[in-house]
């Protein structure tokens, strides 16, 4: 399976944070699995392609030209491959074209960003693959508690909990992943 990855790119992140996301890469990749992800080789993006290479498995990374322009060197350098698109908008498509499943770790703007256009996607039956939030000592405890307000307040249809799943657990995560037989809701159901 390919699992799509979003998370910070940022160094200054605290390393507990670090040290999970490569474990977690490391667990996708005994399991089997391959990765797809922002291509950057810095922060938690770094970490979730470092844990998958040691573990054995492919890393696909997707990084809009305009980075290039800039001379910046993000790229992860030990991609198996690496793909550029016109700018982010392509990447996300083509990220999310090459997935079969998506995990959100902490992050921020563009994270968040991914995240909510992946779920958004998912609403609206543009694809039915499994979405999963790894909470990492507590950080997306807020995140989870504006979904539940947004539900509470009518903003944001109950039924939409099917959409996605907050996990702590990585290998309880990858097990919900890979049994995961679709959403058995339809559009209908989550608008109402």
């Amino acid at each position: 399976m390919n699992i799509c990855v979003y998370g910070a790119a940022s160094t200054k992140i605290d390393e507990k944070y670090v040290k999970a996301v490569e474990a977690l890469g490391r667990r996708m990749a005994e399991r089997g699995h391959n990765l797809v992800f922002g291509a950057g080789g810095s922060g938690l993006m770094g970490a979730i392609a470092r844990g998958v290479h040691e573990a054995g498995g492919n890393v696909t990374g997707v990084i809009p030209t305009f980075f290039l322009e800039k001379n910046v060197e993000i790229v992860y350098p030990e991609c198996d491959e690496v793909i550029y698109t016109r700018d982010m908008r392509d990447r996300k498509e083509k990220m999310e074209e090459l997935s079969d499943a998506f995990i959100t770790v902490p992050g921020g703007i563009g994270t968040f960003e991914e995240f909510f256009e992946i779920l958004t996607a998912k609403q609206l039956e543009r694809h039915t693959k499994p979405i999963a939030v790894f909470d990492i000592d507590g950080y997306y405890d807020n995140f989870q508690k504006m979904m539940e307000h947004s539900m509470a307040t009518k903003f944001i249809n109950e039924e939409c909990r099917v959409l996605y799943s907050l996990f702590t657990d990585a290998d309880e995560m990858l097990d919900a992943i890979e049994n995961d037989k679709g959403p058995g809701y339809g559009i209908d159901r989550l608008k109402k």
